[in-house]
Formats: C-alpha cells, sequence, structure tokens
C-alpha cells in the first residue's frame, strides 16, 4: 500500500509524458491510498482538460470513474490541528499536507512529483522513480 497524490493519479490516467513512470508504479503496488481530497483536485484537473479540450466531457466523467475504482480513501478522520502543524514546520499547502499526514498515519510511503513535498519530507515523501528503485 502507497499514498498518492493528484499528480501521480493524472500521470497514470490522462496521456501525458509520466504515464510509463506511473504504469510501473502501479504494477508494483496497486494498492493505492489518498485522502478524499484527491477527486476534488483530480476533477479540477478533468474539467481543466475538458474546456481545453483535450479531453471530451464524456471522456473526464469515464475517467473519473476510474479513478473511482481506483484509489481507496481510507475511513480515518484527517486531523486539521495535525496537518495544520506539517504546514508549519515545511513550505507546503495544507493540501499537500493531508496526502503527507496519511502516509505518516498510515505508516507507508507517499509517492509524488511534487518536488516540494519531496524536499520537505524526505523520511515521507518519494519520487516515483526512488520508489521504483526499492
Amino acid at each position: 500500500m502507497i499514498v498518492v497524490d493528484t499528480n501521480l493519479l493524472v500521470y497514470l490516467l490522462l496521456p501525458t509524458p509520466h504515464a510509463t513512470v506511473a504504469e510501473a508504479v502501479w504494477t508494483k503496488d496497486d494498492a493505492w491510498v489518498a485522502p478524499e481530497l484527491v477527486f476534488s483536485e483530480f476533477r479540477n484537473v478533468l474539467s481543466g482538460a475538458a474546456r481545453r479540450k483535450d479531453i471530451s466531457w464524456n471522456d473526464a466523467r469515464a475517467i473519473l470513474d476510474h479513478a473511482l475504482e481506483l484509489i481507496i480513501v481510507p475511513e480515518c478522520r484527517i486531523d486539521g490541528p495535525g496537518i495544520l502543524s506539517l504546514t508549519e514546520t515545511s513550505k507546503c499547502s495544507a493540501y499537500d499536507c493531508e496526502f503527507v499526514w496519511l502516509s505518516r498515519t498510515l505508516n507507508v510511503p507517499l509517492v509524488t512529483a511534487n518536488k516540494k513535498v519531496q524536499k520537505d519530507f524526505p523520511g515521507t515523501a518519494l519520487s516515483p522513480e526512488r520508489f521504483l528503485e526499492k
């Protein structure tokens, strides 16, 4: 089991130059966990892609349905003060810190392409490439 952020989900489900790496991460570990926030962020990405006409609105709906099947949202309650503490000791957004918090709570790695998260939380966050090396 790994925690993944929205970027990795985008890389897996939308045509991007990073699709091959995301697919390799999925092949290595297909138990992808994320906070509920991932779906809000992902819907925003899909709506932007549909508005730019990179994908159709019907494709956006189908891709969202696929994402809902792939991601496990744990039943643990998000710890707002804990996330706020993570923002206090980093330069990351509260949104990014939700993924860090969940990773630490579940004691599993966070796989993310977000360089700022990797830098501020080196014991928790791994790049997809680094995850694949382990």
